[in-house]
């Protein structure tokens, strides 16, 4: 993804306060969202746990004929998403989760997008979170989940003191009682445990202080 692109979604934050633009920033440079977001395919798309919408403006971005909607759990930061790539018109917005949305919108998207929202929830419903995502992709639909993995190395570790500052001191993320990481091997079992079948998974760690992982399934 240019340059040009990532500016131009930088561009559609313009409204919000100093601080929020500044995270959005912060948050564009320390994760590989472009990469997820080159990889996605048209339709209508659903990202879960979209946060102030960084994914979502490189998702849209130039992309008309992408139909994108974007939750969260979290008001205030729908709130900043909304007056952000909430602009759009293919975009919209709700404060809602995977639950709100099964059985609503069941088999209504090509393409569900995660960008670290799993090691926020307990490890023992991520299995329900997969399945969930399942039900709301068409048959043909992909699921796309980035993660940290928990690889021993000392980027894991940064990672888990960096989150740990963001959830439990400053507030920056809610967390639903979880924050920890897996093994990538884990999440590739998880994900065939419910009924996905996996086509990729793709390291996107070089160049960033966090191990990146992405992962591409198909339900099977």
């Amino acid at each position: 993804m240019s340059e040009a692109r990532v500016s131009d979604a930088l561009d559609l934050f313009s409204p919000l306060p100093l601080k929020e633009r500044l995270f959005v920033r912060a948050r564009l440079f320390s994760a590989p969202l472009a990469a997820l977001a080159k990889r996605c395919p048209d339709g209508t798309v659903l990202d879960v746990g979209c946060g102030h919408g960084a994914l979502i403006a490189l998702l849209a971005v130039d992309h008309p004929d992408r139909k994108i909607l974007g939750i969260d759990p979290d008001e205030r930061k729908i709130a900043w998403a909304k007056s952000g790539p909430g602009r759009l018109p293919n975009v919209s917005l709700r404060r809602a989760t995977i639950d709100d949305l099964v059985p609503e919108m069941e088999s209504c998207f090509d393409a569900v997008v995660v960008a670290d929202v799993l090691y926020l929830l307990p490890v023992e419903q991520w299995g329900d979170f997969v399945a969930g995502c399942r039900r709301l992709l068409k048959p043909s639909g992909s699921l796309l989940i980035k993660e940290a993995e928990a690889n021993g190395s000392w980027k894991h570790f940064k990672c888990l003191a960096q989150e740990q500052v963001m959830v439990r001191l400053l507030g920056r993320t809610q967390s639903s009682g979880g924050l920890s990481l897996k093994p990538r091997q884990f999440t590739e079992g998880l994900l065939r445990q419910n009924g996905f079948a996996v086509r990729e998974v793709v390291d996107l760690s070089r160049g960033y202080t966090t191990p990146h992982v992405l992962f591409l399934a198909r339900p099977s």
